[in-house]
């Protein structure tokens, strides 16, 4: 969020993304990718027949920036916990380094936990490589399983190459805002939402 005099208006709302590489939303191929590693991305969302302006913070997930990322935490109104479908060490890392950290800094920030790349889920090339390592893409399933242990709003895929799935992250983020004590979890995928219990 920007500082000084700046003043935010009724419907605006700041994000911040959390990942590493390809497994970020505001970088790679999304067309209005900027430079980490701090970039900003303002998008303007219509929800429930409102206009909202979504600023997003695509923040660094380097080893290098670890001391100086949590000082951008502040005042940041929702985060979106990026790995990739085709990198199980970017989706291992969600639980043993991204919600740790929110915990310690942010520990009443709603996030949100978001698979990207998911064209590639059926890349041959994406695929022989994963073979070589013995590994495969993370499925629907599992991020749907990891979004309820850690206790995520919601489990949302999408592409930001061919932007499938894009509006619905950000409407999802407007969502849990509005409506930040939530009992469930909720998987969307595309237009497709399927509800599961959590308990909290």
């Amino acid at each position: 969020r920007p500082r000084g005099k700046y003043s935010r208006g009724p419907n605006e709302t700041w994000l911040r993304d959390l990942g590493e590489g390809g497994g970020r939303l505001g970088t790679t191929s999304h067309p209005a990718s900027l430079p980490a590693p701090t970039s900003v991305l303002a998008v303007s969302v219509t929800v429930g027949g409102k206009q909202y302006l979504l600023g997003l913070y695509d923040t660094a997930g380097q080893e290098d920036y670890d001391r100086l990322r949590p000082l951008s935490y502040p005042m940041t109104d929702v985060f979106l916990i990026c790995f990739s479908v085709v990198n199980p060490a970017s989706f291992q890392n969600v639980k043993e380094e991204w919600v740790p950290e929110l915990k310690e800094y942010a520990p009443n920030v709603p996030f949100l936990l978001i698979g990207t790349q998911i064209d590639l889920r059926d890349d041959p090339k994406t695929l022989a490589r994963l073979n070589d390592m013995k590994e495969k893409p993370i499925c629907v399933e599992q991020g749907q399983k990891l979004a309820k242990e850690i206790g995520a709003c919601c489990y949302v895929e999408c592409s930001a190459l061919t932007q499938k799935g894009l509006k619905t992250v950000f409407d999802e983020a407007i969502i849990a805002i509005l409506t930040p004590k939530k009992h469930t979890v909720k998987k969307r995928i595309g237009s497709r939402c399927i509800n599961c219990c959590l308990i909290t």
